[in-house]
């Protein structure tokens, strides 16, 4: 009778966690962003058009039962249809390879971070060192990001725009290596 409860509980939980992911679209299984992704109501208490969540996710394993350190890992970026949001706006074309850059720039550190743990010498703390190689790049993404709207004043800037736009397309070719 224990070991049922246990299970159910168990079971309960797996549950629960899963009815609170957000729903996603990862960035290797969609072409380009449409205005049909950005399904949450759009917050008009800020002065931007449109809002892109989006964010990396990684699942890590690590084995030893062939007789040597194995360390598997995923890693995708990924969009939030739920979290974003897009008001009417003037240029929507425009403005929908803005927020398709805020993206890309996820997905350029999703490959950094690829690249980080194929890289990674499994070591005594294996649990502490992933997760410090994951927030260096989450830091760097974040700070990126900030960059990016604050130098093209969030898609205002159209000559910063284009430079972005070049410079993130060379950047994704450069960790191609590390795309899925």
């Amino acid at each position: 009778m224990r070991k049922v409860f246990l299970v159910l509980f168990l079971l309960g939980i797996v549950h629960i966690g899963g009815a609170q992911e957000k729903r996603k679209i990862a960035w290797a299984d969609i072409d380009r962003l449409s205005w049909q992704n950005f399904e949450a109501a759009p917050d008009y208490n800020i002065d931007f058009s449109a809002n892109t969540n989006s964010g990396m996710s990684y699942f890590w394993n690590y084995s030893t039962s062939t007789g040597k350190p194995e360390l598997t890992h995923e890693v995708k970026s990924n969009f939030y249809p739920d979290l974003s949001w897009v008001k009417d706006v003037n240029n929507p074309e425009y403005l929908l390879a803005h927020e398709q850059l805020h993206f890309d720039i996820t997905e350029l550190h999703a490959r950094k971070l690829r690249k980080r743990l194929a890289e990674y010498e499994p070591g005594r703390r294996i649990r502490q060192d992933l997760k410090r190689l994951y927030n260096i790049t989450e830091t760097e993404r974040v700070a990126m990001q900030n960059r990016f709207d604050k130098e093209t004043s969030h898609s205002e800037n159209k000559e910063a725009e284009l430079r972005w736009r070049k410079f993130v397309a060379s950047k994704l070719a450069e960790y191609e290596d590390y795309a899925l």
